[in-house]
């Protein structure tokens, strides 16, 4: 069984202004596309490995290589941070998370604050993530293609949401202004998906 491109949910320039159609295009159809591909290519020479799904595969890394490491995670990282961008998105999450966030950070003002902070100080290439761990709502950050759910996490947690910062992600429209990239990533996201991804995690 080999592992494939999920299409994006929505058409390539259908984020703009915030992400511009040509970074989508290049984002999903090369960048991720190329994960897949190196993926199945690495498991290939493991034939019983192509049986488990992204997140078993996931949450064992530490047993494989370095290219399903990489490629895993980039497929993993990139199938969740589609579903959780939306067109005319963004605005203030609602429902339990919504609350929740709320609780945790003190407002969502707050949490935008910490995980923005997060996002920008990953030095070079990673991830900001919003996950659940040990049932509480926290803000981490992992490099490169690394995630939450991988047992060589530093924070280990079920991920509600995700943001690229590698900067493939935003160079052709933000260049090095990383902070301007994150700004516009509150313009997009998908609460309703975040919500449904946090009702699963509890």
């Amino acid at each position: 069984m080999a592992f494939e491109l999920p299409p994006l949910p929505y058409a390539n320039n259908a984020l703009e202004p915030h992400f511009d159609a040509q970074t989508m295009e290049i984002h999903h159809d090369r960048h991720h596309a190329a994960y897949v591909t190196n993926l199945n290519n690495a498991l290939a020479t493991t034939p019983t490995l192509t049986v488990k799904s992204i997140e078993e595969l996931m949450v064992d890394v530490s047993k494989y290589g370095a290219a399903v490491r990489n490629n895993g995670g980039g497929h993993y990282n990139h199938s969740l941070f589609w579903k959780i961008l939306k067109p005319n998105g963004g605005g203030e999450p609602t429902g339990r998370l919504g609350k929740d966030i709320a609780a945790t950070f003190g407002s969502f003002e707050k949490f935008k604050e910490e995980f923005a902070k997060a996002a920008v100080s990953r030095f070079g290439s990673g991830w900001a993530w919003l996950i659940v761990t040990e049932g509480k709502l926290a803000i981490s950050s992992t490099p490169n293609q690394d995630n939450p759910i991988m047992d060589v996490a530093e924070v280990k947690g079920i991920p509600i949401l995700a943001l690229d910062v590698w900067e493939h992600a935003y160079y052709l429209k933000y260049q090095n202004k990383r902070a301007d990239y994150i700004a516009a990533f509150w313009n997009l996201i998908n609460w309703d998906e975040a919500n449904v991804l946090y009702a699963a995690a509890n």
